[in-house]
């Protein structure tokens, strides 16, 4: 008897604090787009050499495996979801191991290496923001035969749409190949690239999204890879790049404020790593931080992807020292600093 009156105190436990678990969920999922800031091992599932599904990555993810993450951890929508009270990490879409009752909670539809324009995407050969939107659409029509229409068009509503991309417009496409630059002025290019974010917004909205979060671009002169090209200087932060991207998020910003006037029960909100990471880079200790300059991966001056090779005897021993996992991508500490930043400045009213 004494047995199954704790057998059943037991369950009555759980039962209470999954409903609890439930209850603090601030939104019911969270909703992914972008590139490798946010992609959690599409690349993984398609043909591209833009891919991080071997170590040393994710050596101190749980488990210690590699997930397509291009980071020693989780990324920072994974620090989000926790936060928001849902998963510790969000899945990748293309990934068998998952389906749609995991997805109805999270999903990234994101792809390391995209970009707000198509010709970014084909540089390396990844999935494109538009081919990103019809995942979402084939995902919509998955949820709603799971959950039913009702409780799916509740979930879509609320959800937290979260867009992180735009660097590799930049770096991987606008300033390395020569179509775009012989097109476009530097600023004209930016303005392209805002009206391809709108239209993927409103699509969005059109779609029942309602929540949703832009996010900025980091200080990316201050990437490792581009303080190893800019050697006259001595190494320092390529300041012209610094520009490139506070003026793209000022135009961002001006955006959010241009589709919540125009798009009627919309919450869009910019989530701006840009300060932050500025100051962890200038004054590392202050968070911790050893090094600023290099990467933790192999020499830390330019390697990222396959040059970030697990036999390397250069790679840290400690990533948590680092601000910089590999040449463009930061360690698992500095995106928890940056999720946190942005859950308690851009995206509190979303989360409240």
């Amino acid at each position: 008897m004494a047995h199954n009156r704790i057998s059943w105190l037991l369950i009555i436990t759980q039962i209470f604090l999954l409903l609890l678990a439930k209850t603090n969920a601030k939104i019911p999922a969270i909703i992914v787009f972008g590139d490798s800031s946010v992609d959690s091992g599409n690349n993984n599932y398609i043909q591209t050499i833009a891919r991080s599904d071997f170590m040393p990555y994710g050596r101190d993810f749980a488990g210690g495996r590699p997930t397509g993450r291009f980071s020693n951890g989780r990324i920072t929508t994974d620090f989000i979801s926790e936060a928001a009270g849902l998963k510790p990490t969000v899945p990748a879409y293309l990934d068998p191991a998952y389906n749609i009752s995991d997805f109805a909670v999270g999903v990234s539809f994101a792809s390391a290496g995209t970009g707000y324009d198509n010709a970014t995407a084909n540089v390396l050969g990844v999935i494109p923001l538009w081919k990103e939107l019809e995942y979402y659409k084939e995902y919509q029509k998955k949820l709603r035969t799971y959950l039913g229409d009702e409780k799916a068009n509740e979930v879509i509503s609320e959800a937290l749409y979260a867009l992180s991309l735009g660097t590799n417009d930049f770096l991987e496409n606008y300033y390395t190949m020569p179509q775009r630059r012989s097109q476009y002025t530097v600023d004209q290019y930016q303005t392209f690239l805002i009206g391809i974010a709108k239209n993927f917004v409103t699509n969005l909205y059109n779609l029942g999204a309602r929540k949703i979060s832009l996010g900025g671009l980091p200080p990316m002169g201050c990437m490792p890879l581009e303080r190893t090209s800019n050697m006259a200087n001595g190494n320092e932060c390529l300041e012209s790049y610094n520009v490139v991207a506070m003026n793209f998020n000022d135009k961002l910003s001006g955006l959010v404020i241009e589709l919540n006037k125009e798009l009627s029960g919309i919450q869009v909100v910019l989530s701006n790593p840009y300060n932050i990471m500025l100051q962890m880079i200038k004054k590392p200790s202050i968070y911790g931080f050893e090094v600023a300059s290099l990467a933790c991966c192999a020499t830390g001056l330019f390697e990222m992807g396959y040059a970030c090779d697990r036999y390397n005897l250069f790679t840290c021993k400690d990533a948590n020292k680092y601000i910089f996992w590999d040449a463009f991508h930061p360690t698992e500490k500095t995106d928890r600093i940056i999720a946190d930043h942005v859950v308690k400045t851009a995206l509190s009213k979303i989360l409240e």
